[in-house]
């Protein structure tokens, strides 16, 4: 059975998933890069980053550290959703979408969601706790209806295709 909805639509999408995939591998290599950099020519990186090497930008550096970690913590959580994605959309392309697989799929999405939510509001914390009038570190966190309620969609939309895997198998169990 082939979908009958927007075929283009869906090679589109597969196109859009494989190109963010491979953008957050690299953006997690690069901020690996950075956080070595840092570690290895601190003073080098520091002058890049604009930040000025006195007393009172002791804490920046550190705390822009932290945040370069928590960027590559964000990456793998990153991938997990979108390869699931990917995965949904030959799920659909097949004509098959409603596979308890699918279900599982969505869970994962939505707990990587949530974590990088959360991962967003802590990296805005640390910049705020370490930026300095002279130099603020502009990452800021504000709260998002339409984010949280993603979250909440995806855990319901799981629940709905986990039901719908559900029924398919028992409508196929009595015919």
């Amino acid at each position: 059975m082939t979908p009958q909805l927007a075929p283009g639509a869906l090679a589109v999408s597969r196109k859009v998933l494989r190109a963010l995939i491979a953008l957050n591998f690299v953006m997690g290599l690069l901020i690996l890069v950075l956080l070595v950099a840092s570690l290895v020519a601190k003073t080098w990186v520091m002058q890049a980053l604009g930040v000025p090497d006195d007393a009172e930008h002791a804490a920046l550096f550190p705390g822009m550290r932290l945040i370069m970690v928590f960027g590559i913590i964000a990456a793998p959580i990153t991938h997990a959703a979108l390869s699931r994605l990917r995965t949904i959309v030959e799920t659909v392309r097949a004509g098959d979408p409603f596979v308890s697989e699918n279900a599982s799929r969505l869970t994962t999405i939505a707990w990587a969601v949530l974590a990088l939510e959360l991962l967003h509001v802590v990296i805005a914390g640390i910049a705020r706790s370490v930026s300095t009038a002279t130099t603020p570190l502009d990452i800021t966190w504000d709260f998002s209806v339409s984010r949280w309620l993603a979250v909440l969609l995806l855990f319901v939309l799981a629940r709905v295709f986990e039901t719908g895997a559900r029924m398919r198998a028992d409508l196929e169990g009595t015919v």
